[in-house]
């Protein structure tokens, strides 16, 4: 431990280069690793070990960064880490990306956060929660680069959107069920759009949102203004209708006419789980869950057995099937 000491690596300013030095062992490592724990409050000399170690690749210390190792954080230090990352001294991978590069830890991210929901694990939900937090912060600081928003115009955007939508709390507007206050919000939202036909409305539903997800918020606006099936028996027949016509195209080998009659399928049955108040986007969801817990059910008693799946019947994968479908 004296011996790393007294080889504490220098470089006191920043843009100053940092002199390499490399590890003999493996016992030199473990060494080194303790230190670390007893010297982490130290972030200079912590950022110049690992950048001795290949760990960090860069030879200049990025000004500031020495504020950032503490117990707890507010929001400005999170835009701070992501201004320091994206400076000239900071992370190279930080500083390549861009809106589009992003868009797919954006997506990533938000299911996460899903996921954890569903799970009920509150402690990662806070860690999920945080991580997408960081794709926001991300592109606010990319745009702030760029002189077209900060975070502050984000904020400030959210805020005057939510106290003028909500003009049942911050105005004289009355709604006294969740009903009538999303008729208000929608209401207020088309004329914030400037927008005159109810097809603008339909129009304005993110194109990239998964489909079964668009296509419920599309019959859900054209429901707004009356266009819309009477009740739930009328929605179980155009499903058996749509279903009927699927099954006389299915055999012409037509894949044109295929292709749209299944999609018609799928769009009715979207309508049939508003009707039943049902996201049918969560329920497939809860489905394909479901088949995969089977699944594993069956090859678990199969190896029980002494068989993988590829030795067994149809017949005996599904009467484990049904078995599955007994359990809890």
């Amino acid at each position: 431990m004296d011996r790393l000491r007294s080889q504490k690596i220098t470089g006191s300013h920043c843009g100053l280069p940092v002199i390499f030095w490399s590890l003999a062992s493996w016992n030199e490592m473990k060494e080194v690793y303790y230190f670390l724990a007893l010297e982490i409050n130290d972030f200079i000399y912590l950022w110049q070990l690992l950048t001795a170690f290949g760990i960090i690749r860069t030879t200049k210390y990025c000004q500031g960064a020495d504020n950032m190792i503490k117990d707890n954080y507010t929001f400005n230090d999170l835009l701070e880490i992501m201004k320091l990352l994206r400076s000239e001294n900071g992370c190279p991978w930080d500083r390549e990306q861009n809106h589009e590069s992003l868009k797919k830890y954006l997506i990533e991210e938000t299911y996460e956060v899903l996921e954890v929901i569903d799970l009920n694990d509150k402690k990662r939900l806070c860690d999920e929660l945080g991580d997408l937090l960081l794709q926001i912060v991300f592109h606010a600081q990319i745009a702030s680069e760029d002189k077209e928003f900060d975070m502050d115009d984000v904020i400030t955007g959210i805020c005057k959107k939510m106290v003028h939508r909500h003009t049942h709390v911050f105005g004289t507007d009355k709604a006294d069920t969740a009903d009538e206050v999303l008729t208000n919000w929608e209401e207020i939202k088309k004329k914030e759009k400037g927008m005159k036909s109810q097809t603008e409305v339909l129009k304005d539903v993110p194109s990239n949102l998964p489909a079964l997800m668009r296509s419920y918020k599309v019959q859900q606006k054209a429901s707004q203004v009356g266009f819309d099936w009477k009740d739930t028996d009328s929605v179980f027949e155009k499903v058996c209708e749509e279903i009927n016509e699927l099954r006389d195209v299915y055999k012409s080998k037509d894949v044109a006419r295929i292709n749209d009659e299944l999609g018609d399928v799928l769009f009715s049955i979207v309508n049939l789980s508003r009707f039943l108040k049902v996201q049918p986007e969560l329920a497939l969801v809860g489905s394909i869950n479901k088949f995969i817990e089977r699944f594993e059910f069956i090859e678990k008693e199969a190896e029980k057995s002494g068989k993988t799946l590829t030795e067994m019947s149809l017949e005996e994968m599904d009467e484990l099937w049904n078995k599955a479908k007994t359990k809890k």
